[in-house]
């Protein structure tokens, strides 16, 4: 049983390395991703607004999540470390650009400012008089549900953010077979971009991307709302391998736009 926990454990630890990598997580209302054809509509009502205004680099600094915005969660900016290994993510099909930008700190399309952070679930801790053995399995359990996450704002001029979020959209329909990630000589193969559902700020995407582990298959979730001339995308990982999108996290940060 032990070493079956620690098997699992280590491949979620796998999995943390290439969330680290790729969506660089971990230091310091609308319905969409329909099939194509489905949300014309929205799409239309969406590039018929009014041209926004991008913010400063300054404004979207003090808007970006803080850790005083939410309870058990760390909130760390991005270090240098991380953001240089994202820069150099490529995806092997360039249809699916606009899907590793999402997920590698990178606003979609031409974003005039974006800021980021990395956000981490706190795990529960052992009691103070809980065993050797006891603090050994809440330590594997709590690396078991910790969840990691990206979040990035952008911000855009004119049709800037509608433009960027129906790329994405795009980029889901044309790389839901999958695609692979390079960053230096390491590869990380998504098998599977499905579309999931969120409702939310003016629009958004989301989906659901599968991830080859070692021969297992770990979800992660990605979703992306619009809210005026901003675009809000979330990466989230999840050691236990299958993630759930991270409502709460997203709402607190559209909560903060306003």
């Amino acid at each position: 049983m032990r070493r079956t926990t620690v098997r699992r454990t280590a491949v979620a630890a796998s999995a943390l390395s290439l969330a680290l990598l790729v969506g660089a997580c971990g230091s310091d209302k609308t319905v969409d991703a329909a099939p194509e054809g489905k949300d014309k509509g929205k799409e239309s009502a969406a590039a018929a607004e009014p041209a926004g205004k991008a913010l400063s680099q300054t404004e979207l600094d003090k808007l970006v999540l803080a850790g005083s915005d939410l309870k058990n969660h760390r909130v760390a900016k991005p270090s240098k470390v991380d953001l240089a290994a994202v820069k150099s993510a490529t995806a092997d099909k360039s249809e699916c650009k606009p899907l590793v930008d999402a997920v590698a700190l990178r606003s979609a399309g031409k974003p005039a400012a974006t800021s980021a952070r990395k956000i981490t679930r706190v795990p529960r801790k052992p009691a103070e008089d809980a065993s050797p053995e006891e603090k050994l399995e809440a330590g594997l359990t709590g690396l078991g549900t910790t969840t990691l996450m990206s979040d990035t704002l952008g911000s855009y001029e004119g049709q800037g953010a509608q433009d960027a979020l129906a790329e994405l959209r795009a980029a889901g329909r044309a790389c839901a077979g999958g695609f692979t990630v390079a960053t230096g000589s390491d590869r990380t193969k998504y098998t599977k971009v499905a579309p999931h559902t969120y409702t939310g700020g003016d629009e958004a995407a989301a989906f659901t991307l599968t991830m080859d582990l070692e021969g297992e298959p770990s979800t992660s979730q990605l979703v992306t709302v619009r809210k005026g001339s901003t675009l809000v995308t979330f990466y989230a990982q999840s050691f236990t391998g299958r993630t759930e999108q991270p409502k709460a996290e997203i709402e607190a940060q559209l909560a903060k736009l306003g």
